[in-house]
């Protein structure tokens, strides 16, 4: 049977216009970004397969793109047009950020900061910059590295936030292992670029380890 044979009320589009996308199940918005099904299975029956084959939905989102474009019903386009809406949420969120408030705790970029760093194969260190208020002027992605490290170079870190006249810095990065904890060589470059940083009247506020169900942060394990 098609969706469009099913009762208007089960009909994955017409239920999100009724009751608000948060009424339908991953696969009925999986479905919804689909649009078709394949020979003999719905949109419907598409998606909770794909979910299967991924383990849920945050699988799928961070599929590489060859293994996401050999499921049968996905493809190039719907990897394009996944990574799309994927940014758009993102940059959704900063401006969110960005529009409503300083920040005011650690509690305040967590989210930003795991939507940004979590899922990445590559460890990456980036910098909030804020204002004087601390609202976010700008999120910089600064160094990338393999699968165990990133090199930081202090002086790139004190240009670019002399650059935006940031008066405040927030710095991150994650660890692909999904271990948040600190290491020796992470508080060691922490206190080197606060140091350069304070040359510069800019402080460092914290410094942010992503993890996968965890970010620590130094400032909250005083080690800042």
């Amino acid at each position: 049977m098609r969706i469009t044979d099913w009762p208007a009320a089960e009909r994955p589009r017409e239920k999100l216009l009724q009751k608000g996308p948060a009424a339908l199940s991953d696969a009925e918005l999986l479905a919804i970004f689909l649009r078709t099904g394949l020979k003999g299975k719905t949109a419907v029956d598409l998606a909770r397969e794909v979910l299967g084959k991924y383990a849920g939905l945050r699988g799928l989102l961070v599929a590489d793109r060859t293994h996401f474009c050999q499921t049968p019903g996905l493809g190039p386009v719907k990897y394009v047009q996944l990574q799309a809406a994927l940014e758009m949420s993102r940059r959704h969120l900063l401006e969110v950020m960005q529009r409503d408030r300083a920040l005011r705790s650690p509690d305040d970029t967590r989210d930003y900061l795991k939507a940004q760093l979590r899922d990445l194969p590559y460890e990456c260190f980036a910098c909030l910059l804020l204002d004087t208020r601390h609202r976010i002027l700008r999120f910089e992605e600064m160094f990338r590295g393999t699968i165990d490290g990133a090199s930081v170079h202090p002086r790139e870190v004190v240009k670019k936030a002399l650059a935006h006249n940031a008066a405040a810095v927030i710095l991150a990065h994650n660890h692909p292992s999904g271990v948040a904890e600190p290491s020796q060589a992470d508080i060691h470059l922490t206190r080197r670029l606060k140091d350069a940083l304070g040359l510069v009247d800019v402080r460092v506020l914290d410094h942010m380890i992503v993890g996968d169900g965890q970010i620590t942060s130094l400032a909250e394990q005083g080690l800042l």
